[in-house]
């Protein structure tokens, strides 16, 4: 089922962007686990909305409730299953959306689908307000890889032209995410997030938005993790990341660029250190086969630009098949990548947590 990930920590997300609430069940966590409150509230903190002017005005607090499958914080062997309410919606919003799709939404698709009965709502169960739950489950899965000793970080690599610079894909540390966590923009080099900043806000200032690119590494991952053909770990991170939406692409290690390369270039020699086997450098991405090498875990994803923008686009009344000028109200964030890097993040968590915490 669409909604439901994951072999041996299985994961189902469940509700709309303006249903009563949304939540996520968790099964098959080990039972003695005490999940840290504070730690996955910091966590959700990072993705909720209306925290800035580079946000949607929507609030939320993203308060979450444990129904089940804890004793006093410590998890017992039961599902855990919790629930996020919607308190801030405004639904009359989208009343004209129920005949004429908005642009590069799923509007039109889910309308093909379930035959109109979609709830258009803020995008219903296709929304980025599913996040939320992720980043619970998420949040959750990164504390048990953090008892094993395996971290994982990411940050805004790029928001329109404007480039961040990239992790160290052979020496990347917890450190560096301990810095990037400490900042209110999650960025390496701050003078380039000025500049993405300020491409967010020319966006904003005239109705439009804007995209971008999340880089993203796991460190401490031991080798040998993963499977090949279908089932690799490319494949699972990318099946996670890919459920987040607005996601468009992913790559690996050198990705794109490394297809523009020799073998020589791009190929990663081995090397003894200090009585272990490791890469030189790491174009592979911390993964062969589709298992882990034992060098950091390090991919990007590209994020489109927000559909719902406030000029004027081009759609079609499905009712009368007649072409149709749209204008997009409600609120909606000129750039959705700064509240898209915990959902990454989380994303590879529950993979990674899926394999090694049994």
């Amino acid at each position: 089922m669409s909604c439901n990930f994951g072999n041996n920590i299985k994961i189902t997300v469940f509700g709309q962007s303006h249903s009563e609430a949304i939540g996520v069940v968790i099964d098959g966590l080990p039972a003695g686990f005490k999940i840290d409150t504070e730690k996955t509230a910091a966590f959700m903190a990072r993705r909720a909305p209306g925290q800035n002017d580079l946000s949607t005005p929507r609030k939320e607090a993203d308060e979450v409730k444990i129904l089940s499958g804890v004793v006093d914080t410590v998890t017992c062997g039961a599902p855990l299953c919790a629930i996020i309410e919607n308190t801030n919606t405004r639904s009359g919003d989208y009343d004209k959306l129920r005949l004429v799709p908005r642009p590069s939404h799923s509007d039109f698709a889910a309308m093909m689908k379930h035959g109109g009965f979609n709830d258009i709502r803020g995008g219903g169960n296709f929304s980025g307000r599913l996040t939320a739950p992720l980043c619970f489950a998420g949040a959750v899965c990164m504390q048990m890889l953090e008892e094993k000793g395996i971290h994982i970080g990411a940050h805004i690599a790029s928001i329109g032209m404007a480039n961040d610079e990239k992790f160290d894909p052979v020496n990347v540390n917890k450190a560096d995410f301990k810095k990037i966590l400490s900042k209110p923009f999650p960025v390496i080099n701050d003078k380039q997030g000025e500049l993405m900043r300020k491409e967010i806000y020319d966006a904003k200032a005239c109705g439009d938005s804007v995209g971008g690119t999340i880089e993203c590494a796991v460190v401490g991952m031991p080798a040998g993790i993963g499977d090949p053909i279908f089932d690799g770990l490319e494949n699972r991170i990318s099946a996670a990341v890919f459920g987040i939406p607005a996601v468009k692409g992913i790559e690996f290690g050198s990705g794109f660029e490394g297809s523009k390369l020799r073998g020589s270039r791009n190929n990663d020699g081995f090397t003894a250190e200090n009585g272990e086997t490791k890469t030189l450098t790491n174009n592979h991405g911390g993964i062969l086969g589709g298992i882990s090498s034992g060098m950091p875990v390090v991919f990007r994803c590209a994020i489109k630009p927000t559909p719902s923008i406030g000029m004027q686009q081009q759609s079609v009344n499905v009712e009368t098949l007649e072409n149709q000028e749209l204008v997009i109200g409600g609120r909606h964030d000129p750039c959705i990548v700064p509240r898209a890097v915990p959902c990454v993040e989380a994303a590879a968590a529950v993979v990674i947590a899926d394999y090694i915490c049994k």
